[in-house]
């Protein structure tokens, strides 16, 4: 606890002492007001769990009120660690109590977390000679028998006389800062970058400053991250993790980051966990033997673990809110201002006035330059989503798309949250779609990310954006990225990513939020919300949205635009349903029935390829084996039918040759509902009735079929014993979104 001359008290935490000493040494050295100079520091010598230790901070902080002296700052800390002790569970006070729960995490209200090499507990303090008494009894028990609390008070202006100080780390070969400090200290030798109350004398006013520069410059490679330690370590290019800890904490102080607990705890017996980096509670955790802490219980979230391991003893580096918008404006503020000539500065010179002067429908010009070549549909879907980023409510000045949003929302869009759904049918071209949003955003000087749940969208995607935006910062991230640690205007990334950012977007683009892993995963919907700074905006974009956001749309709670047509302006294929027995009665017989005969046949000999999709992975084979006995009857070999899933180690490989036809038939699992695109093909849907078959699948699988302007009209067969509820649904919605396009005039004519 930092107390000021003003008699005011700063309570915190720390995770390295020395760094503490440093900045209230250097920050008396350099503050301009007298009041505000700390006139003594008072230190709980205790080292408590991190977790614990946070609580007696927000206890304290909580408490405090008015000025203060030493002697009182000294009781109400003692009084309030006490307090939340006995607030605590059995089983939390026995971890804490015991010494192997208590040999890492924070010093009281100073926290020194041990680290390789440096044992803030085998050191003397200020004032204190090695091996004493008061040092032995460190460890003491909270108000155990055996132990009591032990205080420390340090005199700020006896900082430079004290012996035994614990020596400070060298920061001078650290890129990050060496530039900023040399200009600060006015390019002196390295060793002036050590601070002075190592050598046994005052802080200079050039020495704080350098100091200072080092925590800015360490608080903007951090700035919208929310990272682990060894991470926080590894963005700063840090190779001493005791180095890296005093800069971090140094920025801290300064107002530059923020660190917390990587467990988020509440005081009180009934108290739970909760991972500050996921959201997920202590359902998702479980605990075990630590040697980090020592406990024999440290809580650890399996939720994120693949990201790296979440610890009830570990800390979190957190970008400090309000960070992101001091370091880059915000690009979601409503109604700030293009440039005056009306057009983006990207495309500042461009001879192409014509799409200014060129009304929609009659109604006006369009809002920003389509270069795109976006489909009228398109366009009207993304001018809507424009309007939305500028505030000016969902599509208003477009008639035929204001149409499309719930009156209830048209009248409050105003007060809704900062969420749009862009509603396209499967080949629609939702990419095209976003290029005016992400533009938008890029030249108000904001960032951007498109979040897709799996790892292949994102390479595909990866290249059609670096030409969509050339020499505009593409960071592409995934599991093994190299961008892991670029910060960069536009990001693009799996949802898993996300877990690493705080408050860094003025838009979060989230695409196929319903694919697995995204849909039904709190953790990763969390993740993509706290990504996204407090005024910034999230777009989702989906075919087949989750039936509780469909609802909402209709309640007006989400703006929503929809795009009912494919890019070629033909409308969607509509299931036909066959009556066909389940999968293990014909495979039990070995024959294939008539209806799956007669529709395969008919699919090769038009020229089509067709999908056959199956609901479990052992389904596959057999299904294969059968169909190709009867491949001579229509017209092909054998090995023109082939068949994968998701354990299959050759998927890639023969999805590509489906594509290049030396497939005619490919029988598979859900992998492939999304994301392939075949010009001219059929689909046939196997057990439609079953469980795993929901609408949004059935309509995923569906729309694969009629995807080229060359076979718009692809067929599509759900093959079950009975219709349900699934395939009314998913043919409704189909034949709802054709309804829709013929009615705002989508569809091409036969004339056109």
């Amino acid at each position: 606890m930092a107390l000021a001359n003003d008699g005011c008290a700063y309570p915190q935490w720390t995770v390295s002492w020395e760094a503490d000493l440093a900045f209230w040494a250097g920050h008396a050295a350099t503050s301009a007001t007298e009041a505000h100079k700390a006139r003594s520091l008072v230190r709980l010598r205790l080292e408590l769990p991190l977790s614990e230790a946070v609580i007696v901070c927000d206890s304290l902080k909580a408490r405090l009120g008015g000025k203060i002296g030493p002697g009182d700052a000294g009781g109400l800390l003692l009084e309030t660690a006490e307090a939340v002790r006995k607030g605590l569970s059995r089983e939390r006070r026995n971890r804490l109590s015991g010494a192997a729960g208590m040999r890492r995490g924070a010093s009281g209200v100073h926290s020194a977390v041990r680290r390789p090499g440096f044992s803030p507990s085998r050191s003397s303090g200020p004032g204190e000679a090695a091996g004493s008494t008061a040092r032995d009894a460190f460890w003491g028990s909270i108000g155990g028998p055996g132990g009591s609390f032990l205080l420390e008070t340090v005199r700020v202006a006896d900082l430079p006389g004290l012996s035994g100080l614990p020596a400070l780390p060298d920061l001078s070969d650290w890129t990050g800062m060496q530039e900023s400090a040399h200009q600060a200290i006015g390019n002196r030798a390295d060793d002036s970058l050590r601070p002075a109350v190592a050598r046994g004398r005052g802080v200079s006013a050039g020495e704080g400053a350098a100091w200072r520069s080092a925590a800015r410059e360490a608080g903007r490679k951090l700035a919208g991250r929310s990272l682990l330690l060894d991470e926080a370590i590894g963005l700063l290019g840090m190779e001493d993790s005791g180095t890296g800890l005093f800069l971090l904490q140094f920025a801290a102080l300064a107002g530059e980051a923020r660190l917390a607990a990587a467990m988020e705890s509440g005081a009180g017996r009934r108290a739970k966990l909760r991972c500050r980096r996921c959201g997920s509670g202590e359902e998702r955790m479980r605990r075990t033997a630590c040697a980090s802490c020592g406990s024999a219980a440290c809580a650890v979230c399996e939720a994120c673990i693949a990201m790296g391991r979440s610890r009830e003893c570990g800390l979190l580096v957190l970008a400090l809110p309000g960070r992101a918008e001091r370091d880059q404006p915000s690009a979601s503020v409503p109604g700030r201002p293009l440039p005056a000539d009306g057009r983006p500065r990207s495309l500042r010179g461009s001879t192409d006035f014509s799409v200014f002067s060129r009304p929609v429908d009659g109604e006006r010009a369009p809002l920003f330059v389509d270069r795109w070549g976006l489909s009228p549909a398109q366009l009207r879907a993304s001018e809507a989503a424009v309007r939305f980023l500028r505030g000016d409510g969902p599509g208003e000045p477009l008639n035929s798309l204001n149409r499309l949003l719930p009156s209830a929302f048209r009248r409050s869009a105003r007060t809704q949250s900062r969420r749009f759904l862009l509603w396209a049918v499967t080949g629609a071209g939702k990419t095209e779609m976003i290029f005016p949003l992400l533009q938008e955003v890029l030249d108000r000087g904001g960032r951007a990310l498109v979040a897709t749940p799996r790892r292949d969208v994102v390479l595909e995607l990866a290249p059609r954006l670096a030409k969509a935006f050339p020499g505009v910062g593409l960071a592409v991230l995934y599991g093994g990225s190299e961008d892991r640690w670029t910060n960069a205007p536009l990001t693009l990334a799996t949802t898993h990513q996300l877990l690493r950012f705080q408050e860094a977007f003025d838009l979060v683009l989230v695409d196929e939020l319903d694919a697995f892993p995204y849909h039904n995963d709190p953790m990763l919907h969390y993740a993509a919300e706290k990504a996204r700074r407090a005024d910034g905006s999230t777009v989702f974009l989906s075919a087949t949205p989750p039936a509780s956001m469909q609802r909402e749309v209709k309640r007006g709670g989400l703006p929503c635009a929809r795009v009912p047509v494919r890019f070629h302006r033909h409308p969607l294929p509509v299931p036909v349903r066959l009556n066909v027995p389940p999968i293990y009665k014909w495979i039990g017989r070995g024959q294939v029935p008539a209806s799956l005969k007669r529709l395969a046949d008919e699919s090769v000999r038009r020229g089509a390829q067709l999908f056959v999709f199956v609901p479990y992975i052992r389904h596959v084979d057999p299904v294969v084996s059968l169909l190709r006995r009867h491949a001579g009857e229509w017209g092909i070999a054998p090995e023109a039918i082939g068949g994968t899933s998701s354990k299959d180690a050759e998927r890639s490989g023969k999805v590509t040759e489906f594509r290049n036809r030396s497939f005619r038939v490919l029988v598979t699992t859900t992998i492939l509902e999304r994301g392939v695109t075949v010009p001219r093909s059929d689909v046939c849907i196997l057990d439609a009735h079953h469980a795993m078959f929901d609408e949004a699948a059935l309509v995923q699988m569906a729309g694969r079929a009629g995807r080229s302007g060359d076979d718009p009209k692809g067929r599509v067969y759900f093959c079950s014993a009975y219709a349900t509820r699934s395939q009314h649904r998913a043919e409704s919605q189909i034949q709802a979104m054709n309804r829709l396009a013929r009615k705002l005039g989508y569809i091409r004519t036969a004339e056109g």
